[in-house]
């Protein structure tokens, strides 16, 4: 491997990432040093959600499968709640917020939807679940959706999981969350933007281009199965960054079948484990990046992904004064430890 510093352009944003080799440690070196405390099963407010929610689930989970009607049980596998904190005020109604103008400035009432998915068990991560009970955290992802999506009001449904007190978990409880907008956020738009230009210059998703060239050349892959191919990106954001694609070209993720959701969790699983293993557990973001809702706009040029964020270092001026991202392990040295873990 070349030890001379490279900058790479990711072909979808046009950022480019700095790949500085020569300040590299070792893959296994990027371990998590800091663990946290697990909270007792007491005082955790997951684990008897209605303790500390107003109302009832706004969906639960058993093994009889999907309720809307809520019947106080121990049975529950998995049910989503209103976010008691939400970042948004929760609306609902035909009168949707509009910009204003306020001098050289412009705003918006904040209103859209904030949820958590609970599974049931309180130790219980992503990386110890088997491929099913996964399945079904990705499956009430798409009931939400699916759920939401005819809502006027809203533009975008963002799914994200946070894992970790350094990647913003407060709750120790594993647990995810879905935030409905009324606008496209900007890391959105500039995914829709790339891609559409992409399109538009090469006649090609970009997405798919970078599944057949990751398919050829085989040295970023992780792993793969029938659907789904998870790489490390060419030009990562962060050490050790991983996203998953669906082989065949997808918008929407709310579009899959029951199988791909059982492969997208095979794949989810199996990567998380890798990560735990050869990185200690680390704190770590993920979430999915899919086509707006919008049913007047269409999004043919877009191939939705999950993207996953390890916590492995901490961002300095570099950083945050040029927007250019250094990273210290190669995409493709990170891609070779994972997939022999």
């Amino acid at each position: 491997m070349n030890d001379k510093p490279e900058l790479r352009q990711n072909i979808v944003s046009k950022e480019w990432v700095l790949v500085a080799p020569g300040r590299r440690r070792r893959p296994d070196q990027f371990s998590s040093t800091g663990k946290d405390k697990p909270t007792p099963v007491t005082k955790c407010p997951f684990e008897d959600p209605q303790k500390t929610n107003e109302v009832g689930p706004l969906m639960w989970y058993s093994k009889k499968g999907a309720e809307r009607r809520f019947i106080q049980k121990h049975d529950w596998l998995l049910q989503v709640i209103p976010n008691r904190y939400p970042a948004v005020d929760t609306h609902r109604g035909k009168t949707c917020p509009v910009p204003r103008n306020m001098g050289i400035y412009r705003s918006m009432q904040g209103v859209g939807l904030h949820e958590i998915v609970i599974p049931r068990s309180h130790t219980k991560f992503l990386a110890d679940m088997t491929d099913r009970e996964a399945e079904l955290i990705i499956r009430a992802y798409q009931d939400r959706i699916l759920y939401h999506r005819d809502e006027q009001c809203l533009a975008y449904i963002f799914i994200f999981h946070n894992h970790g007190s350094r990647a913003g978990a407060s709750v120790w409880h594993p647990h995810s969350q879905i935030l409905a907008l009324p606008i496209i956020p900007p890391d959105i738009q500039r995914s829709l933007s790339g891609s559409k230009l992409y399109m538009l210059e090469h006649k090609k998703c970009a997405h798919c281009e970078v599944i057949r060239h990751e398919l050829k050349t085989g040295e970023r892959i992780i792993y793969k199965n029938k659907h789904f191919i998870v790489i490390a990106p060419f030009a990562s954001q962060v050490n050790f960054e991983i996203r998953i694609f669906p082989i065949l070209h997808r918008g929407r993720f709310e579009d899959i079948s029951s199988e791909e959701r059982l492969l997208l969790a095979s794949a989810l699983v199996t990567v998380l484990r890798k990560l735990k293993k050869g990185l200690k557990n680390p704190a770590y973001n993920f979430f999915i990046h899919t086509a707006p809702i919008l049913e007047d706009r269409e999004y043919d040029y877009y191939h939705w992904h999950l993207e996953i964020f390890p916590k492995t270092s901490h961002l300095a001026s570099v950083e945050h004064g040029t927007g250019v991202e250094i990273l210290t392990v190669v995409p493709e040295e990170a891609a070779a430890y994972l997939r022999k873990i």
